[in-house]
């Protein structure tokens, strides 16, 4: 009677495999068919994780033609606009013979699949016919209207394909769908796996490595693909894209989806994932991309972190994510000449990285293992770009560096000729756009000599630019070094805006040799400078046939930067407008 009241309110009746067996034994009943509770369709829920509880639908008939089909074959219907489905009773004689303990069993067990999420269409989804397991339901049906055990099948909604205009619209109505499916992900590791349906066409039409594995010389025959080294959010934007072509990603996936993206083969989602990451980079999370993209092999996204520490250079390494990065960024940093931070910030910057590093490797953190870990990056930070005030405050007294290098260090600072360091003494220039330089001579000459006077020119500009160096005439006796002072003072004030006490080596030739400032020095248009030189060593070339007016004119946008020398008052050692020392001047826009 109990099962008659079930059927009279168009539900299921829910049995356990030994409560049905036991059953069967005191009151010879046949036993009642384990059905699910109906979802939104009168399918089965569904839910993509892969440890749930799974959920049955054997049994269901289908609805070709308005025809009930053979129990044990579903015609899955998802779509919550489709409405429910019919439900066809079925009724045994009560005289009939029992079935097996053995039929019981499989009758109880129904087959059981792990149930899945519908896609992002909100599509309800069905268990497959090919992924459960037919329970013993015979294939005729007595005809006697006297019933005592009675089956319930529900039939789903069909022709979902009629309501989707495009192709597009079809597919995308199978992402993560059991609708045809043949083939399941269990993505991600432990308690947090998810078991995914796919369509092996669907994938192997949008990757190679998809295609390869379905379809290669060595293709897989399982219906359960393992992939514990994705996330399963990451891999629900990679099929949504193949069936879709929807981008889904967001902060906390972009990474993630961009290595996935990256194993599968699908280049025009790898682009999605960068062009976001270039939207969303930020002085605060630069390091961290920019170690992302070195390791994923992106180029242009490592390009565009580097420009944006170069441009926000103190704010990047005060974000929390640099003492993350590894040892091969921070030397691809400190390389860099167009970082626009002092260098004793950029050491101390080191130092902190270092002591996260010794955390990370278990060491005590130590001058003696800061200095072991930082390797090859401590070479790279250049210490004689520091004031002898800022070495002796910082570098000298942190331990890493060692008695030698300090002394050779402070005797740099002090002393000339300058003693060889091991460290650059390049200045690192922070401005952007490509180096310019105009020379003012025309012609080179012999026998330039040195007393100690500094050889000086006056200039101004029509435009702001900003000066980065000096070129200046080697010796006529070949290859020789010499000692060098350069300065750019302010004629009304004074003012010394920027100077570099250093050397240059020359090769015997008539050509000019760099010099160059610490910082770059801003020039003002319309304001009066004085370029000076003090050199000390033999006899140099020199320039003649000077021109008082000098304009340089951009290649790329025609801007021109137009140079006005003028005779400097006091003693020049000899230079002036026509001819002399400082034949040129190095300079940004």
């Amino acid at each position: 009677m109990r099962c008659c009241a079930c059927l009279s309110q168009q539900q299921t009746l829910q049995c356990s495999p030994s409560k049905m067996a036991a059953e069967e034994e005191s009151n010879s009943r046949a036993p009642c068919l384990n059905f699910s509770s109906p979802g939104p369709l009168g399918n089965a829920q569904s839910s993509n994780n892969a440890h749930s509880s799974p959920a049955t639908n054997e049994g269901a008939a289908g609805a070709t033609g308005g025809a009930p089909r053979t129990a044990g074959h579903s015609n899955p219907q998802p779509g919550p606009d489709r409405g429910g489905g019919t439900d066809v009773r079925v009724e045994n004689s009560p005289n009939r013979q029992h079935t097996t303990p053995q039929s019981a069993g499989q009758s109880a067990t129904a087959a059981r699949a792990p149930t899945v999420a519908g896609g992002a269409s909100g599509a309800a989804t069905n268990m497959t016919a090919s992924s459960v397991e037919s329970p013993n339901i015979p294939s005729s049906l007595p005809s006697s209207p006297a019933s005592a055990a009675v089956l319930v099948y529900r039939e789903p909604v069909y022709n979902w394909q009629a309501t989707k205009n495009t192709v597009k619209e079809r597919f995308a109505f199978l992402f993560n769908n059991e609708v045809l499916s043949d083939v399941h992900f269990l993505v991600g590791k432990g308690m947090g796996v998810q078991r995914i349906p796919a369509h092996r066409f669907a994938l192997a039409v949008g990757s190679a490595v998809f295609d390869a594995m379905f379809n290669g010389g060595m293709a897989t025959t399982s219906t359960e693909i393992e992939l514990p080294d994705v996330e399963p959010a990451a891999f629900l934007a990679l099929l949504k894209f193949l069936y879709s072509d929807e981008v889904q990603i967001g902060p906390e996936t972009v990474m993630t989806t961009l290595y996935t993206a990256k194993k599968y083969a699908v280049p025009a989602l790898e682009a999605h994932c960068v062009e976001f990451l270039k939207k969303n980079l930020r002085a605060d999370n630069a390091f961290m991309l920019l170690t992302q993209a070195r390791l994923f092999d992106e180029p242009q996204l490592a390009s565009l972190c580097l420009e944006n520490i170069d441009k926000n250079t103190v704010d990047a390494l005060a974000a929390e994510g640099f003492t993350d990065i590894d040892l091969d960024t921070l030397v691809a940093v400190l390389e860099r000449d167009t970082l626009g931070v002092r260098e004793v910030r950029l050491f101390g910057a080191a130092v902190r990285w270092a002591e996260a590093e010794t955390q990370r490797q278990q060491y005590q953190p130590t001058p003696e293992n800061k200095r072991k870990v930082l390797g090859k990056a401590l070479v790279l930070i250049r210490f004689p770009l520091m004031t002898i005030e800022e070495f002796a405050a910082g570098p000298a007294q942190s331990g890493i560096l060692s008695d030698q290098e300090v002394v050779s260090l402070f005797l740099h600072f002090t002393v000339n000729p300058k003693p060889h360091v091991e460290f650059i003494d390049r200045p690192r220039c922070c401005l952007r756009g490509k180096e310019c330089s105009i020379t003012r001579f025309g012609q080179v000459e012999s026998r330039w000599g040195y007393s100690g006077t500094s050889d000086c020119i006056r200039f101004s500009v029509n435009r702001r630019i900003f000066v980065v160096g000096f070129g200046l005439y080697g010796s006529i006796h070949g290859p020789t070094d010499y000692q060098v002072n350069i300065q750019v003072i302010h004629t009304d004030s004074n003012t010394v805006l920027g100077q570099n006490d250093t050397g240059f080596s020359c090769d015997g030739s008539s050509n000019t040799f760099r010099v160059m400032f610490k910082e770059p020095v801003e020039i003002l248009p319309s304001v009066n400078y004085i370029a000076c030189a003090t050199l000390k060593g033999p006899d140099s070339h020199y320039g003649t046939k000077g021109m008082r007016k000098v304009t340089h004119e951009a290649p790329a946008t025609g801007t021109k930067t137009c140079f006005t020398f003028c005779y400097a008052a006091g003693n020049n050692n000899g230079t002036s407008v026509e001819d002399g020392q400082i034949p040129e001047v190095i300079f940004y826009t």
